[in-house]
Order: C-alpha cells, then structure tokens, then sequence
C-alpha cells in the first residue's frame, strides 16, 4: 500500500521560507511522478508543480520564481522549497504520486497545513 507523508508545514512570515517534503513508501519511488497540489479555504484544489520520473519540473504560474520542487530517488523523499511566500499561498499542501508523465494522480498524502501571516 502506497504511503505518502507531508511535513514541514508551519506559520512564517509574508517573505519568508519554508521546505515541505513528502516521504513515500510501498511504492517504486523512481518511477513515479510527484506533485504538490494546495487548498485554500472556499477553493478549489490546485496543482502547484510536479516532477515527472526523468526529473522535468512544472511549475503553476502563481508560484514560478519562487518555488523549487525536486526529488531523491534514494531517499524515496520530494521536497518543495517555498521562498518569498505570500499570504496567498496559503492553504493546506498535499503530496500526490502519479503516472510517470504526471497526467495521472493515483496516491494522496494527508495534507500539510501552511500559513503565511502578513
């Protein structure tokens, strides 16, 4: 059974940082694509940036500049570097494991809540 588990998480300040990573398991890690999708409150669930198996990247629009995602294949671990955070960002993250192309989402993590006061 496939495993997902967000941290890193937490309240920090409008232009500060902070790095979610997202630990898999029960699952061939390399293969998969790896994404990140965040809900605010009265929103809808959007995708923030993916990762496919070869390690190309995807960015939403919102977070381009100021987000970095990547992966360890050994670690079994994706991580997503936030910088510049704005109150708008945030939402609670959730971790999703994909088909290699990231067109497909199979497998979902609890989420992670993060905040970003003004």
């Amino acid at each position: 059974q496939v495993r997902l588990v967000e941290s890193g998480g937490g309240l920090v300040q409008a232009g500060g940082s902070l790095r979610l990573s997202c630990a898999a398991s029960g699952t061939i890690f390399s293969i998969k694509a790896m994404g990140w999708y965040r809900q605010a409150p009265g929103k809808q669930r959007e995708l923030v940036a993916f990762i496919t198996s070869g390690g190309y990247t995807n960015y939403a629009d919102s977070v381009k500049g100021r987000f970095t995602l990547s992966r360890d294949n050994d670690k079994n671990t994706a991580y997503l570097q936030m910088s510049s955070l704005k109150p708008e960002d945030t939402a609670v993250y959730y971790c999703a494991a994909g088909s290699a192309s990231g067109s497909s989402w199979y497998d979902w993590g609890q989420g992670t809540q993060v905040t970003v006061s003004s």
